[in-house]
């Protein structure tokens, strides 16, 4: 049976592999260099992370202390920039391979949230962060608006995954369950919201325009 520990790094391992895979399309889409891909596939994968350990105490950070993670975003990254044209032939892979990676950090972040002590709201926040964080440094290093600020239901998504961990553990469920329940619901909503077209309102989207019937009116 796996560990809490166990399956937290499996997680961790598989979300920053395809956060990387999305990073480094990215890039390539960009036409970046090798060097470029590597770095877009590392801060994808692993910023969100950074950002949870250091949040939680948890240093030095797993991304910097544990090869596995710096391996998994290289792989990522030399798999992309080799076999780049095999990977844009799956459909949309940037927003598939990020809503992956988007659905696993973000139950991984609270559940180690969660196991750091943090009381239930804050560690589905900060499941949530985990989550859009290794996406909007991806967007920044590209000069790009970050996805979460403009995207179908990016934030909520994982906010929501992140949401069915905190509530199963404090139902006592077992946190493998809730883990593998609360990334397919995000993983889920976020292709439905790209498929659907389903977002929040956007600023501006329901201004009015100046009423210039007045002088008609008496």
């Amino acid at each position: 049976m796996l560990t809490t520990n166990t399956l937290l790094l499996i997680a961790d391992l598989i979300g920053t592999f395809v956060f990387a895979l999305s990073g480094a399309t990215a890039a390539v889409r960009r036409q970046l260099d090798l060097f470029g891909v590597l770095v877009l596939s590392f801060a994808a994968a692993n910023s969100g992370g950074i950002a949870r350990d250091l949040l939680i105490g948890a240093v030095p950070p797993a991304a910097i202390s544990d090869w596995r993670y710096l391996a998994a975003a290289v792989c990522a990254g030399v798999i992309t920039f080799r076999w780049a044209p095999l990977i844009e032939r799956l459909q949309n892979p940037v927003r598939m391979f990020d809503a992956a990676g988007l659905a696993l950090f973000a139950v991984a972040g609270a559940q180690k949230a969660l196991a750091f002590g943090l009381d239930p709201i804050m560690a589905a926040l900060l499941g949530m962060l985990t989550g859009i964080g290794g996406g909007m440094v991806r967007d920044l290093l590209l000069a790009e608006v970050p996805m979460v600020l403009r995207a179908d239901l990016y934030a909520v998504a994982a906010l929501a995954g992140a949401g069915i961990v905190v509530i199963g553990a404090a139902l006592g469920l077992p946190s493998a369950a809730t883990m593998i329940a609360g990334a397919v619901f995000c993983f889920g909503l976020r292709m439905l919201a790209v498929r659907r077209g389903w977002q929040l309102p956007r600023a501006g989207s329901s201004a009015e325009k100046p009423n210039d019937s007045s002088g008609s009116q008496h």
